[in-house]
Order: structure tokens, then C-alpha cells, then sequence
């Protein structure tokens, strides 16, 4: 987070949330991860790593909603952008609630680009929620159109509990902020480092460096 300019925040149960989109290009996989950390009550950080998607199913990508192509989340840190709502008026999940920026993938095939399509900014009802009401979903499916979903329904269940914590101190509005691993990757090696950091290594040095500016 720091590495990338962006803002955590550290009020007790005050979420950061932040999808960590993976190398691969192959669609329809739960490959990426979506990562929940906090301060508890004793200012110790508190981390959830949870199995997700930050990309759109194969169906959706040879079927766009949009005649210009389907929608892929950018990276980047969208302030106040979800609320707790209603996913499809259906259930309890974080909802768009402000702008976004969204890469339109229109040549419409079952390969992801995040390269060569048009940026667009808007409301698309891009959305935090999981899959299957049960256990572990193996593909994407219909489930993402550019939505950032969790795999796993147990997963979700204790995010939208941490969720509604953080509503009931703070407000219903959250933050969630799009890391590329890709792009980590690369800005590294353009800064001379030569071995490839994961993200795992990434994320803890992040936090740790976090505690000790806090300090």
C-alpha cells in the first residue's frame, strides 16, 4: 500500500480492502485474492487473505452487458466507493456507490486484456459479493461481469460481519483499492530489483512498515 501511494487507514476496525490481481490472463478462475486488514482494540493488525476473482467470467466476456466490450476493474485505490447494499437486490454485499474506472475488453473472446481496451469512468454496479450461497465456487462463470467476488460463501459471510462493524463506527462507506501484481512486478524490476517479489512478501513487508511509521 505504501509502496503505491496509497491510503491505510488505522482506526480500530476500520477496513482496508484491497484485491490483488494475479499474473494470469486465463479467465473463469477464482485466481486472484481479495486481502481485509485492520487495527484491532491493542493497535495489532489483524489480516484475512481470501480466494476471489478481481476479473470477468468467460460468459461475460464473450456476451457483454455493453456494446463497447466488458468491463475490467483498473487498479488503482477508489475512495468511499462501496456501501453495504443489496448485490441484485438479492443479498448483503458492498455495493458501487461512487465512480469508477473500468478497461472495456470489446474484442470478445475468453481472453482477459487489460492492455489494448478503452479506459471508461462511471457507474457500473461493479460490486464486492461472492458466488454460490455454499461452499467453494470452482468457475467464474456468471458470476463476475466486472464485479470483484469471493469463492468461497463462508469467506464473504465473515467479511460482510467485519463489514457491518466498520459501518456501525465509521459509516457505510469503504475504500477498495486494485493492486496489479503484474505491474508491482515490473515497477521493481525498473527499480533495479532483481529477483521477483511475491505479493505475499510484498503484503508483510507493507504492513510491517506500517507499524513501524505509526510507532
Amino acid at each position: 500500500m505504501k509502496f503505491k501511494g496509497y491510503k491505510v487507514f488505522d482506526r480500530p476496525y476500520e477496513l482496508n480492502i484491497v484485491g490483488v490481481r494475479s499474473n494470469s490472463t486465463v479467465p473463469n478462475k477464482f485466481d486472484d485474492k481479495i486481502i481485509v486488514f485492520f487495527k484491532d482494540d491493542l493497535g495489532k493488525w489483524n489480516d484475512f487473505v481470501y480466494n476471489a476473482t478481481t476479473d470477468t467470467g468467460t460468459y461475460w466476456l464473450n456476451n457483454p452487458l455493453s456494446n463497447e466490450g466488458s468491463a475490467l476493474l483498473k487498479d488503482g485505490q477508489y475512495i468511499d466507493s462501496h456501501k453495504i447494499g443489496l448485490h441484485k437486490g438479492q443479498y448483503t454485499a458492498l455495493v458501487q456507490s461512487k465512480p469508477l474506472v473500468v478497461i472495456r475488453d470489446y474484442n470478445r473472446d475468453a481472453v482477459l486484456d487489460f492492455n489494448n481496451g478503452k479506459e471508461e469512468t462511471g457507474l457500473f454496479g461493479i460490486n464486492i459479493h461472492r458466488a454460490n450461497s455454499n461452499g467453494t465456487t470452482i468457475n467464474v462463470d456468471k458470476y463476475s461481469a466486472g464485479c470483484q467476488v469471493f469463492a468461497n460463501a463462508t469467506d464473504f459471510s465473515n467479511f460482510i460481519d467485519m463489514a457491518q462493524r466498520h459501518s456501525k463506527l465509521y459509516g457505510n462507506n469503504f475504500t477498495y483499492t486494485l493492486v496489479d501484481d503484474r505491474a508491482i512486478k515490473r515497477t521493481l524490476l525498473r527499480r533495479g530489483v532483481i529477483s521477483i517479489v511475491t505479493f505475499a512478501v510484498i503484503i508483510g513487508v507493507t504492513i510491517f512498515a506500517i507499524k513501524k511509521f505509526k510507532k
